[in-house]
């Protein structure tokens, strides 16, 4: 068995068609796909091609605040139809709609007209900060992604406009209403030190959350060895993904990430009894 169970396609900030995900899955020997779009779940009606010999694990991932910090849940069989879901997903966009146009207002006065209309020429149902980064280079308002989160989008930024997400909670419950399995995605990517780390853990799990996603593209070795650390003494389970979003970055694809160790493995995604239900 193979899994990959954070991938995003162009429904949200990928850059590619969720059929694209699959039969990319397929050629790198991926088992088990979970498409998990920021704050959609349209991704999994669209795949269209055979997915015989792969199965589609049902995912999104949240984004929620914690602490004045954007985190991002993962959440693993879920409904996309469930009511729960589907009002959180609907408000979440609807707060991603909001902020593009408040960019786009800042953008304007600035003399760069044209996000909105920009975006509503994309495929995505959920706008992010990476769409107005690549608007921000076609225009030569900037010279790189990178370059504009630094100048224009981060929160020194020149447009900058603070998320309105759900609090963590709210996400976590609507996972759970889905019938999903809660996660939270890449942690060592937050600026945390180690004691507010384990913070986010504990009240991440006090909220019901189960999962911490153990090993992912371009993980430090050490953080994966903590994060297994503390997922073990806190009885929590393990997931694993790529984070993967577009097919020409260098740095991941789908499937290719270190692979959890022989202990992360006693602890791994796959033994959680839901996924046990559903796939075995």
């Amino acid at each position: 068995m193979k899994v990959d169970l954070h991938c995003h396609s162009f429904f949200s900030d990928g850059k590619q068609s969720p059929d694209f995900l699959v039969n990319r899955a397929i050629e790198n020997g991926v088992t088990h796909l979970a498409i998990t779009d920021h704050d959609c779940t349209d991704g999994l009606d669209a795949i269209a091609v055979d997915t015989t010999g792969i199965s589609i694990v049902p995912g999104v991932e949240i984004s929620c605040h914690w602490n004045a910090l954007e985190i991002h849940v993962v959440g693993l069989l879920v409904d996309p139809a469930a009511d729960d879901l589907r009002r959180l997903l609907t408000a979440q966009q609807l707060s991603r709609r909001q902020r593009i146009q408040a960019i786009d207002a800042k953008l304007a006065a600035a003399g760069t007209a044209g996000l909105s209309a920009y975006l509503e020429g994309l495929p995505c149902v959920a706008g992010t900060r990476s769409h107005v980064a690549d608007f921000l280079v076609a225009q030569q308002v900037c010279k790189s992604r990178q370059k504009a989160f630094k100048t224009h989008l981060n929160k020194r930024g020149k447009i900058y406009v603070s998320a309105n997400w759900c609090d963590l909670a709210d996400g976590i419950a609507a996972i759970k209403a889905a019938g999903g399995i809660a996660i939270i995605a890449h942690p060592g990517r937050y600026a945390l030190n180690k004691t507010k780390l384990a913070m986010l853990v504990d009240d991440f799990k006090a909220a019901g959350g189960e999962a911490l996603e153990g090993t992912y593209s371009s993980i430090d070795p050490l953080m994966r060895k903590h994060l297994r650390d503390l997922a073990i003494a806190r009885s929590m389970y393990l997931s694993v993904g790529s984070d993967f979003h577009d097919a020409g970055a260098q740095w991941t694809d789908i499937g290719k990430f270190p692979v959890l160790d022989s202990i992360a493995l006693t602890s791994a995604i796959w033994l959680h009894p839901k996924w046990q239900a559903r796939y075995t």
